[in-house]
């Protein structure tokens, strides 16, 4: 696909500033891909670079984002193949644009999922008995073995680099790598014991005839042992991974990290049974697999599932292929089924995560009117300041997004000093963010208007609420799987021939990550697993018409069982909304709303004057209080003879004379 911003380069390229700074580092990976000592071996003629660290994690310490700097892209996810002549970078239909603007014209961008694939890619570009390089620590195993086979073919060799060559591009400007200190979940916010939980997936392996388990994912470390961190920025985690078997738990993590409170909560002064936690160090867990796998005849090794990518190729590498059992991390559905006290947590997060909201959103409109400037970057750094004085704060949960006008029509978009905007009245402002607490973990979006609002946009506002209630209101038996619930939030969007490009929903963690396995609501990507009560997922579809105007919506919302039960058996589930915050009144068309839906407004609209007024009241937060009523004011459920008008209109024109005779009736009766 041709590059907007590349159209008119046909010539020589030449670069300055930050391009230039790229396109140097990209000369500096060509030239360690046919330096010998580097890759240890010959040549390589293409070189593989993901965007994940050893982990397969969603966020990145800085030490690791390699693909950003090699490319400029800051997107989460992507994948860049570099050749002696080409470089191709395939990102998420969300981050195209993005990466457009991003990348200098070296680089050729794809989106993943369609054609050219990065193996049929590689295919056009390189002969056969060609050499393809990538770190094996940075590569899920998944994505590994289909390069292999699909390159194998035409007898491309995909080869190990064990030593990273972006990293030796990078040199000593490379950041260090973060060793913060590891913090005990307690009790009364983890809700059961870690040990407890150990018995739980020690069941889970016994019944897979397993003898152990390498657990790889940093959040699974987290939960599995009610331990929390700070390595990297927006999740709670630690650089850790963890080999559970029948009569050992071994946590490799920097041993400088030991502290008597860790070592008495994981029980490490003197392992004489099961129950007790050896720290080892972080380099050390490959030789130990190595070792003690000569003792296993099978061992569990995760493999990919919705947002977890499972484990490495570095880490398959040194198993016996015939002793591995390549399956989802029985972890995965332990964790997506909060207990008791976690459920209770994620509630009374929300509440908090709701005043947050309400009193940057009332201060911007306050300052706003008052004639104060408001950019992306700043409101973004309000809404960051809000949630971080609330209770039990511990920062955002992703990187917060504020985006005005154009920019709100590119999904996930995340202002920078180079694309930042100033907030106007003649704009829709989408704002997405969330925060970390250690009772939860939130995630809302939500669009408004400071100015008066397009009749285009206020109908696209109003579908997407329209979907977004249509999903929350919903009853069903628990063998639905999440994408055929897509339909119901996407239809009000579908009616008006658009789409969006991401997911309806996925899957929220308890203090952790703001992107969980297993569930995942979208059409585009089937997966088996079913809701049960305690999970907790988003519910967020949008609107986006290109270069002008975008609206995103987004709850999260508590899965419960009704107690009912199906004709076939299956169990009855609902939904609860457990974000509290309220919507833009002048966005919404009454008209176009069914009864039930503005009924459902009004209930909800009354939570949030109960709890969220609450919370406001209780920290004298008197100037959002206001804000928060007026803006849930009851919205009448009947609806006039104006109403049928304005909804049964076709055209703008339509609209405007049914509202003026509206207008010219009303007066006559009270002037008579």
């Amino acid at each position: 696909m041709r590059r907007t911003k590349c159209l008119n380069r046909d010539r020589i390229q030449v670069y300055d500033g930050h391009d230039k700074t790229l396109h140097q580092r990209l000369t500096a990976l060509r030239n360690e891909m046919r330096t010998r000592a580097s890759t240890q071996s010959t040549e390589l003629d293409a070189y593989l670079v993901t965007s994940y660290d050893e982990h397969m994690s969603d966020h990145l310490m800085e030490s690791d984002e390699r693909l950003k700097f090699l490319t400029g892209f800051t997107g989460t996810t992507g994948e860049a193949v570099v050749t002696t002549k080409s470089a191709a970078l395939w990102v998420d239909a969300r981050f195209y644009e993005q990466a457009d603007f991003e990348l200098n014209c070296d680089w050729r961008i794809f989106r993943s999922g369609e054609h050219p694939t990065i193996s049929e890619w590689v295919l056009t570009e390189l002969s056969p008995e060609s050499r393809l390089g990538a770190d094996p620590q940075l590569v899920p195993h998944s994505l590994w073995v289909s390069l292999e086979r699909q390159l194998n073919s035409d007898y491309i060799k995909l080869i190990k680099i064990h030593r990273n060559l972006v990293d030796l591009v990078w040199g000593s400007r490379r950041p260090a790598p973060k060793l913060n200190s590891i913090k005990v979940q307690p009790l009364r916010f983890a809700g059961e014991h870690w040990e407890v939980k150990v018995n739980k997936l020690r069941s889970n392996l016994t019944a897979m005839r397993c003898d152990a388990m390498i657990v790889t994912s940093l959040t699974e470390v987290a939960y599995i042992l009610n331990l929390r961190g700070s390595d990297i920025p927006y999740t709670p985690v630690f650089k850790a991974y963890l080999l559970v078997s029948n009569r050992e738990i071994i946590l490799y993590t920097n041993n400088t990290r030991k502290n008597m409170g860790l070592l008495n909560h994981l029980k490490s002064h003197s392992c004489h049974n099961e129950y007790c936690v050896q720290i080892k160090e972080y380099q050390d867990v490959l030789r130990d697999l190595r070792t003690l796998s000569q003792h296993w005849k099978r061992v569990l090794v995760p493999s990919a599932v919705v947002f977890d990518m499972g484990a490495s190729e570095a880490i398959h590498s040194v198993l016996p292929r015939e002793l591995v059992l390549d399956r989802p991390s029985p972890i995965i559905f332990l964790r997506a089924q909060k207990n008791e006290v976690e459920q209770q947590g994620m509630i009374k997060a929300h509440i908090r995560d709701g005043a947050a909201m309400c009193e940057v959103l009332s201060y911007l409109e306050e300052r706003f009117i008052a004639g104060d400037h408001f950019t992306e970057l700043s409101l973004a750094r309000e809404v960051d300041r809000s949630r971080k004085i609330q209770d039990l704060s511990e920062g955002p949960s992703f990187k917060t997004i504020v985006a005005f006008g154009a920019h709100s029509a590119i999904p996930h978009y995340t202002p920078s000093n180079r694309t930042d905007f100033e907030i106007t009245e003649y704009g829709t402002l989408l704002i997405d963010s969330g925060g970390q607490y250690q009772d939860g973990t939130t995630d809302v979006s939500r669009t408004i208007h400071l100015g008066e609002p397009h009749p285009d946009q206020i109908r696209a506002y109003t579908n997407v609420l329209i979907g977004m209630i249509r999903l929350s209101v919903l009853t069903f038996p628990e063998n639905l799987k999440p994408a055929e619930l897509d339909a119901l939030a996407r239809g009000p969007v579908w009616g008006e021939m658009n789409d969006y490009p991401h997911g309806t929903g996925h899957g929220i963690g308890s203090y952790s990550s703001v992107h969980e396995s297993p569930i995942s609501v979208a059409y585009t990507t089937k997966q088996r697993y079913s809701f049960k009560d305690g999970y907790f997922f988003s519910n967020e579809p949008g609107y986006y018409k290109k270069g002008e105007f975008g609206i995103r919506l987004e709850n999260v919302l508590q899965v419960h069982d009704t107690g009912k039960v199906h004709p076939s058996g299956n169990k009855f589930l609902s939904f609860e909304d457990i974000t509290l915050v309220p919507f833009e009144p002048k966005m919404i068309d009454r008209s176009l709303l069914s009864a039930p839906e503005i009924k459902w407004i009004n209930d909800y609209n009354a939570r949030i004057r109960q709890l969220v007024g609450d919370e406001l009241k209780r920290k004298q937060k008197m100037e959002a209080f206001y804000w928060m009523m007026n803006k849930t004011r009851n919205i009448p459920e009947y609806r006039s003879e104006a109403d049928y008008g304005a909804a049964g209109s076709v055209s703008l024109n339509f609209r405007v004379v049914a509202l003026v005779l509206a207008t010219i009736i009303t007066n006559i009766l009270f002037l008579g």
